[in-house]
């Protein structure tokens, strides 16, 4: 099967797990500040209706999210040993995707502490809001 070309700037995912194993190709975008995931919907990531599935939305956002966290970290210096735990993490679906869509997860806010890191993420389908991700993060 060939997938279509991500947008400029995007290179395969540099993190890879079991849980995303099967979304694969899933492309990130490391910038000084965060780290951007993007994907083409396909129908492994949709629900029965054919709309990109919330439960892959959710688990990208909290992705994006943590390694956004860890990139600002160690751009202050400072590389958390144990990486880290998501703490909370809260979702509004105020959109739809559907197959063949360009799915990018940006995250727009970071605070660093010590012990927890804050973020917000907009989850986007070919440009237009399709969810908003706040997450918490404990630092370990």
């Amino acid at each position: 099967m060939t997938h279509a070309v991500p947008p400029e700037g995007f290179a395969p995912h540099f993190r890879k797990s079991p849980l995303t194993e099967p979304w694969e190709p899933l492309y990130s975008m490391r910038l000084p500040d965060r780290v951007v995931i993007g994907l083409h919907a396909r129908e492994a990531h949709t629900n029965s209706r054919g709309m990109v599935h919330g439960g892959l939305i959710a688990a990208l956002a909290d992705n994006a999210m943590g390694l956004s966290c860890v990139q600002l970290l160690s751009a202050k210096g400072f590389t958390p040993e144990g990486g880290l735990v998501t703490v909370s993490l809260a979702i509004d679906y105020v959109g739809t995707a559907k197959l063949g869509q360009w799915l990018a997860v940006d995250t727009q806010y970071v605070k660093t502490g010590r012990t927890l890191c804050f973020a917000q993420a907009f989850v986007m389908a070919d440009g237009e809001i399709i969810a908003r991700a706040d997450a918490r993060f404990r630092v370990t």
